[in-house]
């Protein structure tokens, strides 16, 4: 099978959620044997070293990437809220982007057209009249449901009425645009059936985060520690460590003061990188983050705000990690509460679920281990990647 791949930052190298996600399905083509060609948008946020890449996979994807200026410009924002203008997607837009694609749809017949993103949308056009492949979109989220939860959190009234504007122009998008796709291959069950309900009559299908299933490495685990790590520059990230560290933080270290929390990740805020509180370290981004996880005992991931799946849950739980989060956190993992992960969805539920962790180290190993059994048996890429096969195959008939 010939895949165009379409992705909204660069897959390679894996360095937050997204680029995970689509990077595991790249892999899952390649190790079937399927050629794929992956057409990629740079920025200055996610920019891209083609010079640092393997060569091996420069040569099995093609890859190609095409700067498109993301940063945000206010008037343009202005303009777009103005006409009711989903400014999120129309950053996008670029004729240099657009030419490329051209160029790989012209360059060869492909069998699917695999777009990672609702943000590139506005290349359907010069797709459809370049290609009769289908077109399938890979929905990692629904975008608009996190902004509207981003909104609901902010306290600031302006801030919370522009970003509320933000969210519903991105919904008045997604309504208008899902039907124009051959099939959509969202992350989550839960996602699929709120595009249902958005009114999506294309066919839907709910494929998660894969992985490639690897015993742990044997790293010493620092006792009495938790962790989080996800890209800060993830508004939700961002916005749940620092409401773990307001609302939590100061019971967790009053009542268990031997307990540390090692924040990671790329983007940390500068005042959270300066931050000196007893108890905290914060890591920023990490070489190795499977070696950090390892390293450390528990996960905490207090997330307000959220769609699609977290796949670095999945893979603190694929190293037999205990896993504490918001139920807007575990959204789209299947799991058992109380089994193989712990849910708290207010401060006194992390502390207590902290606390029965930190004191009992048998139900925390249980806990990691029903954890890893989880994963290995729901989440592994081979599986997965045949099901989007299998998928695909069945818009292409």
């Amino acid at each position: 099978m010939k895949i165009l791949q379409l992705c909204n930052k660069p897959p390679y190298p894996a360095v937050d959620g997204g680029t995970l996600a689509m990077n595991s399905i790249t892999q899952g083509f390649l190790s079937r044997g399927d050629t794929v060609k992956v057409l990629a948008v740079k920025s200055d946020k996610h920019p891209v070293a083609t010079e640092a890449m393997p060569a091996d996979y420069l040569q099995r994807t093609s890859f190609e990437a095409v700067y498109i200026d993301l940063n945000i410009h206010p008037l343009e924002a202005a303009v777009a809220l103005l006409c009711g203008e989903s400014y999120h997607v129309k950053r996008f837009v670029s004729k240099d982007f657009e030419k490329s694609l051209i160029a790989a749809l012209e360059s060869d017949d492909y069998d699917i057209v695999h777009m990672e993103s609702i943000f590139l949308t506005p290349y359907l056009p010069a797709i459809r009249s370049h290609s009769k492949a289908p077109v399938v979109l890979r929905a990692h989220n629904v975008e608009h449901k996190i902004w509207r939860q981003i909104a609901d959190g902010t306290r600031n009234p302006l801030k919370r009425w522009y970003i509320k504007k933000l969210a519903l122009a991105l919904r008045m998008y997604e309504v208008e645009h899902i039907n124009d796709f051959d099939g959509i291959a969202c992350i989550t069950a839960h996602d699929a059936e709120t595009f249902r309900a958005l009114g999506c009559r294309r066919p839907l299908t709910d494929i998660p985060f894969g992985i490639n299933p690897t015993e742990p490495a044997p790293v010493d685990e620092e006792p009495s520690t938790l962790f989080h790590i996800g890209s800060m520059d993830w508004c939700p990230n961002e916005e749940g460590i620092r409401w773990f560290l307001s609302d939590v933080w100061p019971q967790i270290h009053n009542e268990l003061p031997q307990v540390r929390l090692f924040l990671a990740g790329r983007k940390m805020p500068e005042d959270l990188m300066q931050l000196q509180s007893d108890g905290i370290v914060v890591e920023g981004e990490v070489p190795d983050a499977n070696r950090f996880m390892a390293s450390k005992q528990i996960n905490v991931v207090p997330l307000m705000a959220g769609s699609g799946i977290r796949v670095k849950i999945i893979e603190a739980m694929a190293l037999g990690k205990p896993v504490i989060a918001t139920t807007i956190g575990a959204e789209g993992i299947d799991y058992t509460d109380g089994t193989d992960i712990l849910i708290a969805d207010t401060p006194q539920q992390f502390v207590d679920h902290i606390r029965h962790c930190i004191e009992d180290p048998e139900f925390r190993k249980t806990l990691g281990n029903n954890a890893r059994k989880r994963i290995m048996e729901r989440y592994t890429n081979e599986a997965l990647t045949q099901r989007l096969v299998d998928f695909y195959n069945k818009l292409s008939r």
